[in-house]
């Protein structure tokens, strides 16, 4: 199957998540492994969404984040539960919006360019997955709507996969 990426014409965030999520229903189409469609949400999410310098995923395996796939510079390969705002995230099974990294304590650095983060918890009830993690080297990039598209987009991809069951 072949995929082409449409610049989206929405006015607004909602309309341009609704756009993301429609892109990634074209990726999902009769694929449902786990990296693959990892991958390409990554690669769509860099590709589409403005003023990002890392978009990718950290997955739950060992009782611990280990990196997925992602857009962006090399990253930390493991974070620990609670660690970091992509490990508070996953132990808070919420999603944690930072306006400002440097002013979070605990932040893991892996580009000095990032100034703004939102991790969004992958969950399939009350199974951790993984999480997705978005840095902008803008300030305050990332709102409510960035939430609510992100969070709308995170549940679309985890019913659209097959996940390991040895990856918890």
């Amino acid at each position: 199957m072949s995929f082409e990426l449409r610049a989206s014409t929405a006015t607004t965030k909602a309309g341009l998540y609704a756009d993301l999520r429609a892109a990634l229903d074209g990726l999902l189409h009769d694929e449902r492994d786990a990296i693959a469609n990892l991958a390409n949400a990554s690669a769509l999410l860099y590709a589409t969404l403005p003023d990002l310098n890392w978009a990718g995923f950290y997955l739950w395996r060992d009782a611990q984040l280990i990196v997925g796939p992602f857009q962006g510079k090399p990253a930390c390969v493991r974070i620990a539960l609670g660690r970091g705002v992509c490990g508070t995230a996953a132990a808070r099974r919420a999603t944690v919006l930072v306006p400002d990294v440097h002013a979070f304590p605990g932040h893991i650095a892996c580009d000095a360019a990032s100034n703004s983060e939102i991790v969004v918890p992958l969950l399939a009830g009350e199974r951790l997955l993984g999480v997705l993690d978005l840095d902008s080297p803008k300030l305050a990039r990332f709102d409510a709507d960035d939430t609510a598209g992100l969070e709308a987009f995170a549940a679309r991809l985890v019913i659209g996969c097959n996940w390991p069951k040895d990856w918890s």
